[in-house]
């Protein structure tokens, strides 16, 4: 890999290929504010990078520090590859990435006005106004201000006046929102994954009884709320298996380790240390790595790894016979 240590480009384009960046990638003067930056691949950026338009064409590309665009972050559909942004990326317009072939990684938060993803896997939350997500995993939430397209997906939870869905997607809390009511294709599935052990998944060994995946009915379990303020009036919908986890006390959820792994995966770059969950199916430490949680929720998307059923209903006889 060639390294540049002092860096000098002209006002118009920056074209990165085999190269390892010492530093950052910012505007110095005006002129620069329209600067393009193009990476044809095998590049490593370790400062914060900011571009009118940042254009992806293959991989491998590791940005280190915060990343921000003015027009758009655009990745290449035959981009090929691991992609790696390790802070926070924004837009003041649009990030897109419907590459099928590389393995796409955000380890903190996304930030735009529009923001569509295929095959991705983001660390923290996206925040935007429209959300079009494809077989990706965010161990967040997902906010919208005006509308989020979920297909097949696993996310911690999403908060939108408008939502859709196709195929199957999963939730890893109890709750979601949405303002108007839930669109959602013939071949729709909408899970929690709340009361999945996923701990012992990911170790690969045996789910606790009375542990797994909960089918929510869209219909009915969908809670409807009326705020009232001093000037408005507002409908909310929530999609909610909390009622069930709550009366789940015949449950001992802390020992699926839910709550650790999802800590550690959310913590992304900012993990100091290496954790592990414990020894696995063969002995060896569970290290909490990112790529390995990647791996691991890809493997539950993708059915590589079966997440059991449970049906989330209880005897109130086994509640009160606890009291």
């Amino acid at each position: 890999m060639k390294e540049l240590k002092e860096l000098r480009f002209n006002e118009t384009d920056i074209l990165l290929q085999d190269n390892l960046v010492r530093g950052s990638i910012l505007p110095e003067k005006v002129a620069e504010l329209n600067r393009n930056i193009i990476c044809k691949g095998n590049t490593v950026i370790e400062g914060p990078v900011f571009g009118h338009r940042i254009e992806i064409q293959n991989g491998d590309l590791e940005i280190q520090g915060a990343t921000f665009t003015q027009l758009e972050l655009y990745v290449n559909s035959e981009a090929k590859g691991n992609i790696a942004f390790k802070k926070s990326v924004g837009s003041a317009n649009s990030i897109v990435s419907r590459a099928a072939s590389c393995k796409c990684v955000f380890y903190s938060d996304v930030n735009a006005k529009s923001v569509t993803l295929y095959n991705a896997f983001v660390a923290g939350s996206i925040y935007a106004d429209e959300i079009v997500l494809e077989n990706c995993i965010v161990i967040g939430g997902v906010f919208a201000t005006q509308q989020v397209d979920l297909t097949s997906c696993i996310v911690g939870t999403f908060n939108t006046p408008s939502v859709r869905i196709a195929g199957a997607v999963s939730l890893l809390l109890p709750s979601a929102f949405s303002i108007e009511k839930m669109a959602a294709t013939a071949d729709a599935k909408l899970y929690s994954l709340s009361l999945a052990d996923l701990g012992a998944l990911y170790k690969g060994l045996p789910q606790s009884q009375n542990s797994g995946k909960i089918e929510m009915n869209i219909a009915t379990d969908e809670v409807k709320a009326t705020l009232t303020g001093e000037d408005v009036q507002k409908t909310l919908r929530s999609y909610t298996v909390i009622g069930k986890v709550l009366a789940a006390d015949l449950l001992d959820t802390d020992k699926f380790q839910n709550h650790f792994l999802l800590t550690a995966a959310a913590l992304g770059s900012q993990l100091l240390k290496s954790y592990d969950m414990g020894v696995d199916k063969d002995g060896n430490p569970a290290t909490l790595t990112l790529d390995r949680i990647h791996d691991f929720f890809f493997d539950i998307l993708k059915g590589k790894i079966e997440v059991q059923n449970i049906d989330g209903k209880f005897d109130i006889s086994q509640i009160t016979g606890k009291l």
